[in-house]
């Protein structure tokens, strides 16, 4: 089978080092399912490891993934033959750049019956970060009764995490309120479902006075934590909660948490799969998912879709996310391959 891979971690300005070859398909084990992929999507974190060393060469990247059930493992409990699903990878198989892919079916859900392969593969990675800082983190109910009059602020509304963060947001009752700098990244995060956009680069206290808005109940940051880390404190609720899925770059002054009796807390999604903690969850999480779209509750975010899995296209899907002009998610159509 087709597999896309490098040999050793590099910079885009040193060209396109991704290349082809041969791979033998693999086998399931144990509760493993073996998948056809039909669509894979192309995320910040994969640019990122991409600049990080190579343990084992070719390594091949990728996260998301859509596509069919091929053959199933011995103890594999959850799918059929035929099935088709999706699922945000793991670092413990090869990824998603390839014709043929093993996962653990604890990680893997039903794709969602009426949207495409593509559609499907933009979804499960940011879904699930934000299902986990949603639930897990945050703590917010299941019934959105009861989080009616509770805000949330998700900085970087019309990013991939922030697009779906938005709508599982709305959907469960928040009031959410979102960042953006453009008309068309403002356009696209109203549609996602954020009550209000607020324009990142003017001063946000003074908009969000303009809307009667002192404190959030809850802050979620997706972009730059250290640019954020003092205003997010300033505009968080005593005893609110902050929660951020990117890395400090700078040192940072604790003790401001103090004053309000905040929580700061940095989430890793792949962090329960790392350390074996209840991994089914995200299963449980996915099936939600998939019954969200296929209610029309939540929508698919991919806004580009590229058709077939090469070197060039790789390497033009990671230029395109290092470019930071990206709204909504990017997707590699493989249905011909």
């Amino acid at each position: 089978m087709k597999a896309i891979g490098a040999d050793r971690s590099f910079e885009l300005s040193e060209g396109n080092l991704f290349y082809e070859f041969d791979k033998e398909v693999p086998t399931p084990k144990g509760n493993e399912i073996l998948v056809k992929v039909k669509a894979i999507s192309v995320n910040p974190v994969d640019t990122k490891i991409r600049q990080s060393p190579v343990d084992k060469a070719p390594r091949i990247l990728g996260y998301d993934a859509a596509g069919v059930v091929e053959a199933v493992g011995p103890k594999s409990e959850l799918f059929n033959i035929g099935d088709e699903v999706f699922y945000s990878g793991s670092s413990f198989y090869d990824g998603s750049n390839e014709q043929y892919q093993v996962m653990d079916e604890r990680l893997v859900g039903k794709k969602p019956d009426n949207v495409s392969y593509s559609e499907a593969a933009s979804l499960p990675l940011t879904a699930l970060t934000a299902y986990e800082v949603l639930f897990d983190v945050f703590g917010i109910s299941s019934n959105p009764d009861n989080n009616k009059g509770k805000s949330i602020l998700i900085i970087n509304g019309a990013g991939g995490v922030g697009s779906i963060a938005t709508q599982i947001a709305k959907v469960y009752g928040l009031h959410v309120v979102t960042t953006a700098g453009r008309q068309e990244t403002k356009e696209w995060s109203e549609s996602m479902g954020a009550d209000i956009v607020l324009n990142y680069k003017e001063d946000l206290k003074d908009q969000l006075a303009d809307h009667q808005i002192q404190y959030f109940d809850y802050i979620f940051c997706t972009h730059d934590t250290d640019e954020y880390y003092e205003l997010m404190i300033d505009l968080i609720k005593p005893r609110g909660h902050i929660t951020t899925i990117v890395a400090f770059k700078e040192k940072q002054d604790l003790n401001l948490l103090k004053g309000k009796s905040l929580t700061f807390t940095h989430d890793y999604m792949f962090g329960r799969l790392d350390y074996g903690v209840d991994e089914i969850q995200y299963h449980r999480y996915l099936t939600d998912l998939s019954q969200k779209v296929e209610a029309d509750s939540y929508q698919p975010t991919m806004t580009k879709e590229v058709k077939g899995l090469t070197p060039e296209t790789l390497f033009e899907a990671h230029q395109l996310l290092e470019s930071q002009s990206m709204i909504g998610k990017l997707v590699i159509n493989m249905e011909n391959e």
